[in-house]
C-alpha cells in the first residue's frame, strides 16, 4: 500500500497509565440522518453538557457525525467539554485520491476522534488489516485517537472469539505511534443492530483477551463494546470495558443521557 504515513512519536492526552481509565461513550451516526437532522441533534447533545458536568463521575463523551457536519459539531459542541470526529479517513495526508479524507484534513477541524475498521467497512469497501493499521498510523500521526472496531464476525465459543479478534487488534496497533492513545471497541459482528447485546461472560472473556494486546503495545489505550449497546449494558460489563460505543440508542437524547448516567455511578 502506497503513501502511508511513517510512524511518528506523539505527546498522549490519555489519563496516567497507572491511574483507572477514565469511562468513555461514542456515538457514531452512521448514514441514519441528514444534515439538517444531524445539526438539531447535535443541539441536543450539546445540551447535556450541564448533565455530563454534574455526573458523579467524569465520562468522556465523543460523536461521529458525517464528514459534512463536522463544522456543525465544531460550532454546536464549542465549550461543551464533547468531542467529535468522523466515522472513517484515508491513509494518505495528500494526493490523487478522489473523495477521500486525510488524518491533517480531519484535525483542521478540530476533531479528535476517527472510526477505523468498522465491519461494514470491511464488508462492503473491502477494508483488510492492512488498511486498518494504515488507517491508524495516519490517525495517529495527525494526533487523533483512532477508535479500532474489531470482532469476530459469527457467534463462537470465546476462544475462537477471542482469536479472530486478536488478529485484528494487533494489526491495527501495528499501525500505531508509540505512545499514542487509542480506543478499542469490541463489537461483534453478529451482535450489531441485534435484538440483544453479546452475552456479558463472552464479552467480558474477549475484553480480558484485548487488554493483553493494548499491554503488549506502545500505546494509552482505552477499551469499550459496542453491538445493540444500551441502558443495563455497562452494569454487567462494569470492570472489563471502560465504555461504550452506541448507535441508534443514541439518537435520542434522553437514552444517550441514561448510558452516561449509569456509567458515571458504577
Amino acid at each position: 500500500m502506497s503513501d502511508v504515513i511513517p510512524e511518528a512519536v506523539l505527546p498522549h492526552h490519555a489519563a496516567d497509565a497507572d491511574a483507572a481509565p477514565r469511562p468513555v461513550v461514542g456515538v457514531s451516526l452512521k448514514l441514519y440522518f441528514g444534515l439538517a437532522q444531524t445539526r438539531a441533534w447535535l443541539g441536543e447533545v450539546a445540551a447535556l453538557a450541564p448533565v455530563l458536568a454534574r455526573l458523579p463521575r467524569p465520562v468522556d463523551l465523543f460523536v461521529l457525525p458525517s464528514f459534512p457536519a463536522l463544522a456543525d459539531a465544531r460550532e454546536l459542541l464549542s465549550g461543551t467539554g464533547i468531542g467529535y470526529g468522523a466515522q472513517d479517513v484515508h491513509w494518505a495526508e495528500h494526493g490523487a485520491w478522489t473523495g477521500e479524507v486525510s488524518a491533517g484534513m480531519l484535525a483542521e477541524t478540530g476533531a479528535r476522534y476517527v472510526e477505523v475498521g468498522h465491519a461494514e467497512r470491511r464488508r462492503h469497501f473491502g477494508e483488510s488489516d492492512e488498511t486498518v493499521a494504515a488507517k491508524t498510523r495516519a490517525a495517529t500521526a495527525a494526533g487523533l485517537v483512532p477508535v479500532i472496531c474489531a470482532g469476530e464476525h459469527r457467534a463462537a465459543d470465546p476462544t475462537a472469539a477471542a482469536e479472530e479478534t486478536l488478529t485484528q487488534v494487533r494489526a491495527a496497533l501495528a499501525g500505531a505511534a508509540p505512545g499514542s492513545e487509542v480506543i478499542v471497541a469490541y463489537e461483534p459482528v453478529w451482535a450489531i443492530g441485534a435484538r440483544e447485546p453479546a452475552p456479558a461472560g463472552h464479552v467480558r472473556a474477549i475484553a480480558a483477551a484485548i487488554r493483553g494486546a493494548l499491554h503488549d503495545h506502545d500505546v494509552h489505550g482505552r477499551l469499550i463494546y459496542g453491538g445493540t449497546a444500551g441502558p443495563g449494558t455497562y452494569g454487567e460489563l462494569a470492570g472489563a470495558v471502560d465504555g461504550l460505543f452506541l448507535g441508534r440508542l443514541a439518537h435520542d437524547p434522553e437514552g444517550l443521557r441514561r448510558v452516561l448516567e449509569e456509567i458515571s455511578s458504577r
